[in-house]
């Protein structure tokens, strides 16, 4: 079957929401924010606003602004989730750059023997290529110095994590060799390394989502990490363990992060005002009933 919808302009976008049922009381800022925000992206914002999924018809009394104020809390939210994985993204580069230096040297991360055998997603050789090319065509002035200073083709640890991305850094930490180097990034958060390589490989996929815009609000994710069964221990009675796949497990371990990072962070609090300001329905993205009486909520849980 060939697609044959034909693009509407402004206008028509417009008288077609309306005869959907959606309330319009300001056409001329609704057709302002059509002209800058795609139809097609805010779509997935107003489908809990439809009664009839089939023909688009919207449930009774939902207007233009309930349908943007979503799209609002959704991008204001990616922010807020960027800077907090930022703040883990550093902190986990720094305690592997320092850990597996002191046990291995400066330049261990080049020696295969350190690292797990090839295998489907991960070959040593091929990382470390890669990674070469990446450092070739760095313009960091301390990264072109090393290379240029030194005779190693490429520089120490330290300085190469700074190039790496999340995405590069959680397949790296994962395929060490052995249980020994992950645990010892892992113990700086008080949790198993089994937990921290699942949740680096999911934060990496947030991480993204997060960078090229995607809707972070209500989405289920394909690649959940494993969730904490022991430790670390205040997260535990936290899990929701019937939302697996929604955002609320993926905000929590990142609070446990930053917890361990700068406890003086502001993140739950960011948070809960921003879910506050949009008075948004938090059971979209699997925060249970009672969330907000919990004590690592109020970020009083014991240390």
């Amino acid at each position: 079957m060939k697609f044959t919808k034909p693009p509407l302009t402004i206008e028509q976008q417009i008288c077609l929401l309306k005869d959907r049922g959606m309330a319009i009381e300001d056409e001329a800022l609704a057709a302002h924010y059509l002209k800058h925000l795609n139809y097609y992206r805010l779509c997935a914002y107003w489908l809990p606003f439809e009664q009839d999924h089939a023909n688009h018809y919207f449930r009774d009394g939902t207007s233009f602004q309930a349908v943007l104020n979503p799209y609002i809390f959704d991008r204001e939210l990616r922010l807020l989730v960027l800077d907090a994985i930022e703040r883990v993204e550093i902190s986990v580069r720094t305690q592997w750059a320092y850990h597996f230096s002191h046990q291995y040297g400066p330049h261990g991360y080049l020696e295969h023997r350190y690292f797990k055998q090839d295998r489907r997603g991960w070959c040593h050789g091929e990382q470390l290529q890669r990674f070469a090319q990446e450092a070739a065509h760095s313009k960091e002035d301390f990264i072109v110095h090393l290379l240029r200073q030194y005779e190693e083709d490429l520089p120490p640890l330290w300085a190469a994590v700074e190039i790496m991305s999340l995405g590069h850094l959680s397949k790296w930490i994962a395929n060490l060799k052995h249980g020994k180097d992950r645990n010892r990034i892992a113990r700086s958060y008080g949790m198993d390394e089994t937990i921290l390589v699942s949740f680096l490989h999911h934060l990496s996929i947030v991480r993204n989502l997060c960078a090229h815009h995607s809707r972070l609000w209500n989405r289920e994710f394909t690649f959940t990490f494993r969730l904490p069964k022991r430790t670390p221990a205040p997260i535990v009675p936290v899990i929701n363990w019937q939302a697996k796949r929604k955002l609320y497990n993926t905000l929590a371990m990142m609070i446990w992060f930053l917890d361990c990072i700068c406890p003086e962070h502001h993140f739950r609090q960011r948070l809960t005002t921003l879910i506050d300001t949009h008075q948004i329905d938090v059971s979209a993205m699997g925060f249970p009933g009672g969330w907000r009486e919990l004590e690592f909520w109020k970020g009083t849980q014991d240390e």
